[in-house]
């Protein structure tokens, strides 16, 4: 048994220790919203907070997320409120959407780690979430107005 903390809830669950926390996270405990892309830590779309880190969950074996607290897009916010969700929807970043739940995870950690990023900022943080349509400017647009809605909401 390997016990986690997923969402702030903690979960006992029969895995292998070798299993991809993706695959725990998606097909034993259901929570769907953090995606398979390429199984190769290559392009984002996996991303979870592992401790507060943004980590590729899709090479992140459980033995490594054991006893951590996870935090997947179904918890980043109680009512999908955070900031970069917010923005996300206000400026309508994605097409296909399917990698934008990792999009979102990283950016919340730069977010908190960099309050007001600049272009070169963002662009070195997102720099491993891949976008096949294409939506980068948007994304930029967005962790921009998530910056200036943090921003606010300290005030």
């Amino acid at each position: 048994m390997i016990q986690l903390t997923v969402n702030g809830k903690t979960e006992k669950l029969d895995v292998s220790p070798e299993m991809p926390l993706l695959w725990a996270i998606r097909d034993t405990l259901g929570l769907t919203g953090t995606k398979f892309g390429c199984g190769v830590a290559q392009c984002g779309a996996c991303v979870v907070h592992l401790d507060g880190e943004a980590v590729r969950s899709c090479v992140t074996k459980m033995s490594r997320a054991e006893g951590k607290n996870v935090v997947t897009i179904e918890g980043l916010s109680e009512n999908n409120d955070h900031p970069a969700q917010k923005a996300w929807q206000e400026i309508d970043v994605p097409q296909c959407g399917y990698c934008h739940s990792g999009q979102i995870m990283s950016a919340a950690v730069l977010l908190r780690e960099n309050p007001n990023p600049s272009d070169q900022d963002i662009d070195d943080a997102m720099a491993g979430n891949i976008c096949r349509c294409g939506t980068y400017p948007r994304i930029r647009k967005a962790i921009h107005l998530a910056s200036e809605m943090q921003g606010k909401s300290r005030t």
